[in-house]
């Protein structure tokens, strides 16, 4: 059949490729054939799984999978009967079903994935089988205005840390008052970030820098065995030199596209995303942490009147990124 097949594809009535939970998934399957063909059957499969896969050091393999649809069917053919005549031309084979809702998110990462596809395969009478597979993205999206309502308040973290030149020379306090406009954001949004640092003590202060990182941790056996911190955006202001101040005024933080806080319906894939605002002494001393956590979501708030609460020129992105470059890069500290 190789050289009668000419087409043998998988098409979705969605071209965008991108659906939710609950939502049908629907298509065809075109054949395209030079000649009269049999066929003993065409086999259709669903397939949605999360899998976390990752060498140790001893070189061992640590993996976990589960899955969210194995959903199969025959769109041409009986088991036990003969082989099917199909006549030169396309035949299209359509399919429809529904997809089981609370399915987590599509995700890519370096030591683990949530992945769905469709997978078709063409059988011959002389055992030959064809096949070909189509991905599809789901995202399952988190509403902000269905969260915890305090998620649409600014968020504060206050923090008093005692930095010492030398025990001879004493010491002082660096003050530190962070506030974020809000505790939940969706890509496209920027994060205003208000921020006064006081430093009482004898220490300059190097820089002070805000970040927002993505956290990912990865499970197999209900155990973490693999987590990464990277830094997506970053802000950063001068030294401070002892007995002065330094204020941040609604700095901005761009939101670049990500996936959503958790992968809900996952169990071997945790999210999490923060801010961090980073204090550096002029010193041997450890940089200062000011970590506030954020919730990532898919639909922003809404204002009174329910339209989106969105600043000027803020696009929320209609898909999820699928390609993050930033996963190969160094991991934040």
């Amino acid at each position: 059949m190789s050289r009668k097949l000419e087409k043998f594809v998988v098409l979705f009535d969605n071209t965008n490729l991108l659906y939710f939970p609950g939502q049908f998934l629907s298509g065809r399957v075109l054949v395209e054939l030079k000649d009269d063909t049999q066929a003993l059957g065409l086999h259709f499969h669903v397939i949605g799984e999360g899998v976390v896969r990752l060498k140790s050091k001893r070189r061992e393999r640590i993996y976990d999978k589960e899955n969210y649809i194995d959903f199969r069917m025959r769109l041409l053919g009986e088991p036990g009967q003969p082989p099917v005549m199909l006549s030169p031309g396309i035949h299209s084979f359509p399919f429809k079903l529904g997809l089981p809702p609370g399915l987590p998110s599509t995700f890519l990462g370096k030591s683990g994935w949530v992945q769905y596809y469709c997978k078709a395969a063409l059988r011959e009478p002389n055992s030959l089988t064809h096949k070909n597979q189509q991905v599809f993205i789901v995202m399952n999206p988190i509403d902000l205005n269905m969260e915890p309502s305090i998620l649409s308040e600014p968020f504060r973290c206050d923090i008093d840390h005692k930095l010492s030149k030398a025990m001879c020379l004493g010491s002082g306090l660096v003050e530190c008052q962070v506030c974020l406009d809000k505790g939940a954001y969706v890509p496209g949004e920027t994060i205003e970030i208000t921020a006064t640092v006081t430093n009482n003590s004898k220490v300059t202060i190097k820089s002070t820098r805000a970040t927002l990182t993505e956290t990912i941790q990865y499970f197999a056996k209900s155990k973490i065995i693999q987590s990464e911190t990277r830094e997506l955006a970053s802000l950063k202001r001068d030294k401070i030199r002892p007995n002065e101040m330094d204020q941040w005024h609604n700095e901005q933080l761009y939101v670049p596209p990500l996936p959503p806080t958790n992968l809900r319906g996952c169990h071997l894939i945790n999210i999490q995303y923060d801010i961090y605002f980073i204090i550096s002494p002029n010193n041997m001393e450890k940089d200062v942490k000011l970590q506030l956590p954020i919730m990532m979501g898919t639909y922003p708030f809404r204002t009174e009147n329910g339209s989106f609460d969105g600043k000027l020129g803020t696009h929320y992105p209609s898909t999820l990124p699928i390609l993050r470059p930033w996963l190969e890069e160094k991991t934040f500290k």
